[in-house]
């Protein structure tokens, strides 16, 4: 089973920017689509970015466009997310997620990493 581990949250001050890592296990990494979702307090899970396997296509959810940038490095089996320009709203949880070859939903999650945004 795919494992994956997220990192690089943290408080960060408006306007300032993070970068999150999603480490994940198994040679299986490459095949996979992967997602990021954010879960803010009471909230329902929400779609950040996604990214291909091959890393060439990208999709962000428009209150995040022109701030966040979703990459992977499939030899170190990581995905990342950098955030710049962070706003208060973005404060959350956020999950890293694979989806394999061929399935319809994301199938592994890793067990997030927090951000918090101060002003």
């Amino acid at each position: 089973q795919v494992q994956l581990v997220e990192s690089g949250g943290g408080l960060v001050q408006v306007g300032g920017s993070l970068r999150l890592s999603c480490a994940a296990s198994g040679r299986t990494f490459s095949n996979y689509a992967m997602g990021w979702f954010r879960q803010a307090p009471g909230k329902e899970r929400a779609l950040v970015a996604t990214i291909n396997w091959g890393g060439s296509i990208t999709y962000y959810t428009d209150s995040v466009k022109g701030r966040f940038t979703v990459s992977r490095d499939n030899a170190k089996n990581t995905v990342y997310l950098q955030m710049n320009s962070l706003k208060p709203e973005d404060t959350a949880v956020y999950i890293c997620a694979a989806r394999a070859p061929g399935a319809g939903r994301y199938d592994y999650w890793g067990q997030g990493t927090q951000v918090t945004v101060s002003s």
